[in-house]
């Protein structure tokens, strides 16, 4: 189902009107053809962290303790040593993880009853903030009481600690208790410039925040049970007037009757509405059916199939992922409450909708199904507006997609025609929506306009890949027989079980020709290999 469906384009259309800064850069990157990690230290000396991620802007590298408690943070040096030939001995200290990295300080964020959320972690590029979150462990079996969802985890204190990563000064916090956010790669925050959506998945409600230049964080609206500032003293109100009448007419009617103690003039406490933002889901979708017939009895008739038979269908809804499209509009993805706690792909096979909400009128402007074409063109033609990065990171605007990128089209075409049902494709494609904020590398070694690589072992996304103990390639586009590098995760030699199952996960510098490969074994210590310009 869709409503409205050029809503979304003109917010898109918009932002394309004035074209982000360094657009020339796409011509100036194949430099990098020629600079790239050619040389590999395997098995560094290195402390025994969680690394995380570099910032995007290439200042800092983000660690966590492998206790998940203290926050470590790097500042990647340039490179000092270099070689000209194939087998080179570089000196053992260059074979160590300070050669490459400066420690610019250590900071406890967790209690003793909480842990650093180590897949969470957002940058504020134009003041050079870092968000990372704490919390305590999950309670599966949690009571569904205060309005809670039935079903959704809680978890006692979940804290949002906002540093200013120049010094490691804790600057301000934000503590949801008895919630359930999912914090995994950043999947219920998203950040947009300086406002920041956190969903609660157990309260229904998203509250947006603005990160102020002072470091504070600010409440600036909660989007769920109410969406304006005076819903709830406007609901109060009333309430109040109808106890008042309804305690007016009981003394009337009960004359000298005794009670036995009951109060027979409480409100029942189960007469509650539907949320703020269910209600306006609700009534963009009985108005867009009753505006497709103009004959009345077909409009009854329309109703009754499309909105009333599936009414309840609506109403038990609950919302999975949120992103922002511009200041003023959010994508709000709907589904059941056993889909929206799947991480994994097997998500896919619940039926789930998505929503164009206007924060400014709190009215929702457009509603698809996750199998709508309408919504899947937009996606392809629009794909990096959904990205929805800030005017400050020009150098994000440089990521690969299908829309910016002639081989991820011609990749995603392929896909498409081999897919054995045109629906079931579109469901999968549209899966990734919303997107998850800061989940893609700007790594020029990810410029799909520069290399080929198996996307299988290694891509741009923020995410661990089944390892091989074969190299990966990357292969020229220009010249498509022509190696330009390798980049190999493990030991040198290999692994001597080939049966144990091994991950990776991979840290490429935004800009430098710096990279690191982290293989994660069951039961084994991570082997870190550096990947640099020889």
């Amino acid at each position: 189902m869709l409503r409205n469906n050029n809503v979304v384009a003109r917010i898109f259309q918009r932002q394309i009107q004035t074209p982000p800064p360094g657009t020339s850069v796409h011509c100036a990157r194949r430099f990098y053809e020629n600079l790239v990690p050619s040389f590999t230290i395997y098995d560094v000396e290195c402390p025994d962290h969680s690394f995380r991620k570099f910032t995007d802007d290439g200042q800092y590298l983000i660690s966590f303790s492998r206790n998940h408690q203290d926050l470590i943070v790097y500042r990647p040096t340039w490179l000092s040593y270099s070689y000209k030939q194939e087998d080179c001995h570089l000196p053992s200290r260059a074979k160590r993880f300070d050669s490459f990295f400066t420690q610019l300080y250590c900071v406890p964020l967790a209690s003793s009853n909480e842990v650093i959320c180590k897949d969470f972690f957002l940058y504020v590029i134009t003041n050079q903030f870092g968000l990372f979150a704490t919390s305590t462990a999950q309670i599966h079996d949690a009571p569904a009481i205060g309005g809670a969802i039935q079903g959704v985890p809680s978890i006692e204190r979940i804290t949002f600690h906002l540093l200013r990563l120049e010094d490691g000064v804790i600057l301000d916090e934000k503590v949801f208790r008895n919630d359930f956010i999912n914090l995994a790669h950043n999947m219920g925050v998203f950040l947009y410039d300086d406002l920041l959506a956190v969903v609660s998945l157990r309260y229904q409600t998203i509250y947006i925040l603005q990160i102020r230049e002072s470091g504070n964080l600010v409440d600036v609206r909660a989007i769920g049970a109410f969406c304006r500032e005076d819903d709830e003293l406007f609901l109060n109100s009333n309430s109040q007037c109808m106890t008042v009448a309804d305690k007016s007419k009981l003394h009337q009617s009960s004359g000298n009757h005794v009670n036995n103690g009951v109060h027979s003039n409480q409100l029942n406490s189960d007469n509650s509405f539907l949320s703020g933002i269910k209600q306006r889901l609700l009534s963009f979708i009985f108005q867009g059916i009753w505006s497709e017939e103009t004959d009345k009895f077909q409009r009854v008739q329309c109703l009754k199939k499309k909105f009333y038979f599936h009414f309840q269908d609506y109403v038990d809804l609950i919302i999975w992922k949120v992103q922002f499209l511009d200041r003023h509009h959010l994508l709000i993805k709907f589904g059941s409450v056993d889909g929206g706690l799947q991480v994994s792909r097997s998500a896919d096979h619940h039926a789930s909708f998505f929503a164009v909400y206007n924060m400014e009128t709190t009215e929702i402007v457009a509603f698809y199904q996750n199998s709508a074409d309408e919504l899947y063109l937009l996606f392809e033609q629009f794909c990096d507006h959904f990205y929805a990065m800030s005017r400050n990171s020009s150098y994000m605007n440089f990521i690969s997609s299908h829309s910016n990128n002639i081989h991820a089209l011609e990749q995603l075409r392929s896909i498409k025609y081999k897919a054995s049902s045109l629906s079931q494709f579109v469901k999968k494609m549209l899966t990734s929506l919303p997107f998850s904020c800061q989940s893609l590398s700007p790594s020029p070694y990810f410029d799909q306009s520069l290399f080929r690589y198996d996307e299988k072992l290694i891509s741009a996304t923020d995410r661990h890949r089944p390892s091989t103990d074969h190299p990966i390639k990357f292969i020229s586009r220009r010249q498509p027989h022509t190696l330009k590098f390798k980049i190999k995760p493990g030991p040198e030699a290999g692994s001597l079980d080939g049966r144990t199952k091994k991950v990776s996960s991979f840290l490429f510098h935004p800009f430098l020709p710096l990279a690191l490969s982290i293989q994660q074994t069951l039961f084994l210590q991570p082997s870190v290999n550096i990947h640099f310009r020889g």
